[in-house]
């Protein structure tokens, strides 16, 4: 038994002795500024016959290489697509002292190997520790299409995978590999796979786990195309799992209003039982939420209309909301319109009625200089006006993001998926992504692009490449669950 001020933990530590991560949301809102970033930057897709890498960029104001690209960790291996990444370990952890946030996860879309990369020897330039080859994940589990990582408090890391190695979306789930990396199964029960996969977040106070539907890997591999969704390819339904048991408990069907539902959040304080998906075809935020019978229930949150337009392959436009966060303190929600090309912050303190706080344009297909217009109801056509950064036009379109802990800075790069990229934006493709820095307002709410920060990936030494996710060493927003 615990005496005096000594709390132990579900773990069995005392809590003198901490783990990684923080041991709140609030408490890592006053966390050290980040200095470094880790960006997965890929050549898959892009004709370009090298390796995918694991860029390091200086974000440190005061370092001569503020805004570079200080190291890069190539792949052994071509074709990889490089996607989405996670920790080993995180605050969920933080209760168990012999835990440590050493090994970022990095699942590969496309050939379906997981890398293991340690960022503890040498936080600035890490290096390959372990490669999970899809033949072992495959022989064991049947999966493929590895997408969202997340650490859990066992030591374990779950990887949400899309399909089976045909592109299936019939053959998706979840991946349990140990603490060592090694193929452990699936995480679900047999018989209660999801629908469609893609991402997920867990809530342990609530024993839930929520997972979200992209579509079926054989048709988005070949680019988007809208007959797919009307041929049932594409997810619209979120899927709640009791946690952590694996028992598919309800599937909520958020109908025409939420297609394609990818990122999913709950709120970070684990005691809430609420949070946000963001339906990118339809371009709305969906909040889902527990009622008082213990299910769950979704109500349309935020509602991005689609703009006429003239010169596009459809009359219509989505915002497309490919990805979103929300600050640590659950006060502002952060998402991104990929093709309308703006950047929005919303107050959520009522999470029941969302207030749009800020608003930027930092690309897009209607930006001046591009064929495509947008129409007005009276017939007048016009364009927004994006600002160059450091004499360079910005191209694409915003797509994922990162907060700085302290909800202070967002960071954007623009890349969505090779083959999306080519199909939406082969500029993008062509001369490579970037990767913008914004200052946000906490207080009064708004954004501003810093203009003393941009990272081009159109100059690096083997040519173009595209920028996804983002990721600190010290665990950020997205990557960090409380239990």
């Amino acid at each position: 038994m615990a005496t005096g001020t000594e709390v132990v933990s579900a773990h069995g530590h005392g809590c003198c002795k901490k783990g990684p991560g923080y041991a709140s949301p609030l408490e890592a809102m006053s966390g050290p500024r980040e200095s470094l970033i880790y960006v997965t930057c890929v050549y898959a897709g892009t004709g370009i016959e090298k390796p995918d890498y694991l860029a390091t960029v200086d974000v440190d104001p005061n370092s001569p290489n503020y805004s570079k690209v200080i190291h890069r960790l190539p792949m052994p291996n071509l074709g990889d697509e490089l996607h989405h990444s996670g920790w080993n370990s995180c605050s969920s952890c933080h209760g168990d002292p012999s835990a440590a946030r050493r090994y970022l996860i990095l699942p590969s879309l496309i050939s379906g190997r997981i890398y293991a990369i340690d960022t503890l020897k040498d936080p600035r330039a890490p290096s390959l520790h372990k490669v999970v080859e899809p033949a072992d994940i495959v022989k064991k589990t049947g999966l493929a299409y590895p997408h969202t990582s997340h650490c859990l408090a066992s030591g374990d890391v779950m990887v949400s995978c899309l399909g089976d190695k045909d592109g299936k979306a019939e053959g998706n789930g979840f991946l349990l590999l140990d603490s060592e990396f090694n193929v452990k199964g699936r995480w679900e029960k047999p018989g209660h796979s999801p629908t469609f996969g893609y991402d997920f977040w867990y809530q342990p106070r609530h024993n839930t786990m929520i997972s979200s539907s992209w579509g079926a890997p054989a048709a988005f591999t070949k680019g988007f195309n809208p007959q797919h969704v009307s041929d049932g390819l594409y997810g619209r339904h979120l899927h709640v799992y009791s946690w952590p048991n694996g028992e598919l408990k309800q599937t909520l069907d958020l109908g025409s209003t939420g297609l394609l539902p990818l990122e999913i959040r709950f709120l970070h304080n684990p005691s809430k039982d609420t949070g946000f998906v963001g339906c990118a075809l339809t371009s709305n935020m969906v909040r889902f939420f527990k009622t008082p019978d213990e299910s769950w229930s979704h109500e349309l949150a935020i509602s991005v209309k689609p703009l006429k337009v003239q010169n596009w392959i459809l009359p219509e436009m989505p915002g497309l909301i490919t990805d979103f966060l929300l600050s640590l303190d659950d006060r502002f929600l952060y998402f991104v319109n990929w093709l309308h090309g703006d950047v929005r912050q919303y107050n959520i303190e009522d999470p029941k009625n969302p207030v749009l706080k800020g608003q930027v344009w930092v690309g897009g297909l209607i930006q001046k200089g591009s064929p495509v217009v947008a129409e007005g109801e009276d017939g007048k056509t016009w364009q927004y006006d994006v600002p160059e950064i450091q004499g360079h036009r910005l191209r694409g379109g915003p797509q994922m993001i990162q907060l700085s802990l302290d909800g202070k800075r967002l960071y954007v790069t623009n890349s969505l998926f090779s083959t999306w990229d080519r199909q939406f934006y082969p500029e993008v493709v062509e001369k490579g992504s970037h990767m913008l820095q914004i200052d946000v307002d906490t207080e009064k709410g708004g954004l501003a692009i810093n203009p003393n920060y941009f990272v081009d990936f159109a100059s690096e030494p083997d040519g173009p490449s595209l920028a996804h996710e983002m990721r600190y060493p010290g665990g950020d927003c997205t990557s960090d669950i409380w239990i």
